[in-house]
């Protein structure tokens, strides 16, 4: 982490022990440890749930499961949070770390493609976080959107993508792709209202008019 970095985290809300231990986990035992929310964004995360105060939130790429337990933390009584990973690989690691949280009552975590399942979970939610394969970013948002309440609030992360998206170097990665095409489409979207914000690898919150 820069000093910058190091001051920012030293002056917020500091990272429970279990999300600590999880982080820890994940890059001690996955090959993308990185991938996890971690400390600032996950204290974010909880402080946007907490905002919006939604009863049903909905997940798309639950990796080890930081992001959905720093959401569930946030989450008023009787929410709940469905997370899909369409990696079953994950299933192994993620399960019990989320099973063994402090929130796990309010989590239910679902091994499969989002895009075709969420929608039959016949719930309109109230919240989304994209977090899935970057490549189906764009359909992924339709989906959510045809099952987000109006003035419902979508969170995409990695919407710049390690500086990928204007870095021409990058111009023909298939995932970088999937990320430009997915911004440009949400800045001319005019059904939602949209904020980019330059927070670790980009996080774009979306409210749906």
């Amino acid at each position: 982490m820069s000093e910058i970095d190091d001051y920012v985290a030293m002056h917020s809300e500091l990272e429970p022990e279990y999300l600590y231990r999880l982080w820890r986990a994940t890059n001690i035992r996955t090959i993308h440890g990185r991938m996890a929310s971690g400390h600032l964004q996950g204290r974010l995360l909880k402080m946007i749930v907490e905002m919006i105060r939604p009863v049903s939130v909905l997940e798309i790429g639950t990796f080890s499961g930081y992001s959905a337990i720093a959401m569930a933390e946030g989450l008023p009584e009787g929410g709940r949070l469905y997370t899909f990973e369409i990696n079953d690989e994950m299933e192994d690691f993620t399960r019990p770390w989320i099973e063994g949280s402090p929130v796990a009552d309010r989590i239910e975590f679902i091994i499969g493609d989002a895009i075709k399942e969420a929608p039959l979970l016949g719930i309109t939610f109230d919240m989304a976080f994209i977090d899935g394969d970057k490549r189906n970013y764009r359909e992924c948002y339709e989906m959510v959107l045809r099952i987000l309440r109006p003035g419902g609030f979508i969170v995409a992360d990695n919407t710049l993508w390690d500086g990928h998206v204007v870095d021409h170097a990058y111009d023909h990665d298939q995932q970088t792709q999937g990320i430009e095409d997915f911004n440009d489409f949400i800045a001319q979207d005019t059904r939602v209202e949209k904020v980019m914000l330059p927070l670790r690898d980009g996080l774009t919150i979306i409210r749906k008019k």
